[in-house]
């Protein structure tokens, strides 16, 4: 992979946050902002560009296992993570403040708004399909496990399950079934998707930008020495686990490349909405977001280069 490619799209997406930060002036992120933003980019762009990889990618048997192999494989990666923030957080934080929080942020990463078209970008159609293959774990993870330690309950509900089948997850399945049965839309349909799915990358870290200027120095400063742990494991600690699996396990290389690239996103955009929705920290974990969203525009192309200077990737 040609290193000017990886750092070439880390500084589109600087540059994407930095227009976010100027419609923090114009527009500030209220409520009402949020939704839209969410909405677009979760029922409209995202499903749009796991179609679009997804028609662009001849699905044979080979690829049928390699799909099956990287859910499997996103399920372990994402409570890995979760298990070295839980046991992180319990060592350093014994009074049990934010060891939930912490726990989800350390394994919950920002898979589908950066890391699907940051695949796409980098390694093509098929490494996009293994992205949103990846993200289709880290959702899974996110309703039944994430739940439940929200929720301080071992006991999985059929509200947990109804909230896993979204509209990403219900175009995944659409996909594959598409891919199976060998239909083709019409051009016009794949069109379409292709060019809302252009939407994906940009509106996502416009919301970032959004949300970079929503907090106060007052909120961060309460959290600050809380977000080390996370924003560590997830940035660092992950991807050179996910490497070490990688290396042990022999993979192909577009499966390797793509979960290299998925473990090293940063936290989870909808983290503080899926707090606020179960009673936790929503500004620690929107806080968490944007400081390890921030400082990944740096580690993301740092282990990139390390990985290709060793012929890793």
């Amino acid at each position: 992979m040609e290193y000017s490619i990886v750092f070439e799209s880390i500084l589109l997406i600087g540059f994407m946050i930095f227009i976010g930060l100027i419609l923090a002036y114009i527009t500030p992120l209220n409520d009402n902002t949020k939704q839209t933003y969410t909405n677009i980019i979760v029922n409209v762009a995202m499903p749009c560009i796991i179609l679009t990889s997804i028609f662009k990618v001849d699905i044979n048997h080979n690829i049928l296992q390699n799909i099956i192999l990287v859910f499997a494989l996103s399920l372990l990666i994402n409570l890995l993570g979760i298990g070295l923030g839980w046991i992180l957080a319990t060592i350093f934080y014994p009074d049990k403040t934010f060891q939930r929080e912490i726990a989800l942020l350390s394994g919950l990463g920002n898979t589908g708004f950066i890391g699907i078209p940051l695949c796409a970008t980098l390694l093509g159609p098929e490494g996009a399909l293994y992205a949103a293959i990846f993200d289709a774990g880290v959702d899974l993870v996110i309703w039944t496990v994430g739940v439940m330690i929200l929720k301080k309950s071992t006991s999985f509900s059929l509200s947990s399950l109804k909230t896993m089948i979204n509209i990403p997850t219900i175009a995944i399945v659409l996909g594959l079934i598409f891919a199976f049965i060998n239909y083709r839309p019409p051009e016009i349909f794949v069109s379409l998707t292709s060019q809302l799915a252009a939407l994906a990358s940009p509106l996502a870290m416009f919301y970032i930008g959004l949300l970079i200027m929503s907090i106060s120095k007052t909120q961060f400063y309460s959290v600050k020495s809380k977000i080390v742990i996370p924003t560590v494991i997830k940035l660092v600690g992950l991807p050179f686990v996910v490497f070490i699996l990688i290396v042990l396990l022999n993979l192909d290389g577009m499966i390797s490349k793509a979960l290299l690239i998925q473990a090293m996103m940063p936290v989870l955009t909808l983290a503080s909405i899926l707090f606020t929705k179960y009673d936790a920290d929503d500004k620690f974990g929107a806080i968490t977001t944007v400081i390890s969203t921030v400082i990944s525009l740096i580690s993301i192309p740092l282990i990139l280069f390390l990985f290709t200077k060793f012929n890793y990737f």
